[in-house]
């Protein structure tokens, strides 16, 4: 963190400032104990639609609905003041139509607070995003494995092929010409993301995709040891607390089950005025 003390939140133009600078730091958040825990040390909070999955156990983050990130969103702003807290648009909330777009990502900013919203997609999102952003909403922009599509694409690394590559490059540069503050960049080959990182004028983030680009994103739990069995090859694990879990709750229900807990130290026994008093009625 920097010795600096920010006294008001990072902006999506101050992200974009930082392009090529010193390297962007983004989680997701969705809850307000793990966005306070956060705030502190990343530039950008995500609440992002993979909520679906980690928080809800959803195969896939298409049945995410708009209700929800608007509730995760809110207790996100609510908890955090330093990080640029950013919302995904959920599946079917923006596809139909620029207008329908802006409807859902003015409402999720109105109800939440968030400095603006991320949505997947290239070249046919491109009018979308130049739509929204010339309407006063910051769009992050997504790239390379778009989860949403997942019914049509499956999860696999973007860009292998020269076909592949040519339509992810076409893709970001088309997000990146509509208006995006940056470009978030998933499951695509080490090569193209970093050549995409020099080739951009707005940061890349990568998720899967190079240690060049301007920044890193995860999913907090799987840094944290709480992804489950499948976490994907580009997450890092920098904590257990999976195993922590695993031992407390049955030293609590090995507790509860001997009568161990609660102690004396947790139970509320009545002051010796109020005992004297119990007494006097019970005596009477």
């Amino acid at each position: 963190m920097s010795e600096i003390t920010r006294i008001r939140r990072l902006t999506p133009r101050e992200i974009t400032a930082r392009k090529g600078a010193e390297p962007i730091v983004c989680l997701t958040a969705y809850t307000a104990p793990i966005a306070r825990r956060l705030d502190a040390e990343v530039d950008l909070l995500l609440v992002g639609d993979s909520l679906g999955m980690v928080l809800y156990g959803f195969d896939t983050t298409v049945g995410v609905t708009v209700d929800m990130m608007v509730a995760h969103g809110r207790a996100v702003v609510r908890a955090s003041s330093h990080a640029c807290v950013i919302i995904d648009l959920p599946f079917g909330s923006y596809e139909e139509s620029p207008e329908a777009a802006f409807r859902t990502a003015a409402r999720v900013m109105a109800e939440t607070g968030a400095s603006g919203v991320k949505l997947e997609g290239g070249v046919e999102m491109a009018p979308t995003v130049h739509f929204l952003t010339r309407r006063g909403i910051p769009v992050l922009g997504h790239v390379g494995l778009m989860p949403q599509a997942v019914n049509a694409t499956g999860f696999r690394v973007q860009g292998k092929s020269a076909e592949e590559a040519a339509k992810v490059r076409a893709d970001a540069q088309a997000i990146t010409e509509a208006g995006a503050f940056a470009l978030v960049i998933e499951n695509t080959v080490e090569p193209l993301a970093r050549a995409l990182t020099k080739e951009l004028a707005i940061p890349t983030i990568g998720i899967g995709a190079s240690a060049a680009c301007d920044g890193q994103i995860l999913v907090t739990e799987d840094i944290l040891g709480l992804g489950g069995a499948m976490v994907p090859r580009f997450a890092k694990s920098y904590a257990a607390l999976g195993g922590a879990i695993d031992e407390a709750v049955p030293a609590y229900a090995d507790d509860v089950r001997a009568r161990h807990f609660p102690g004396p130290e947790h139970v509320y026994p009545l002051a010796p005025v109020e005992a004297l008093k119990a007494d006097g009625r019970r005596a009477g």
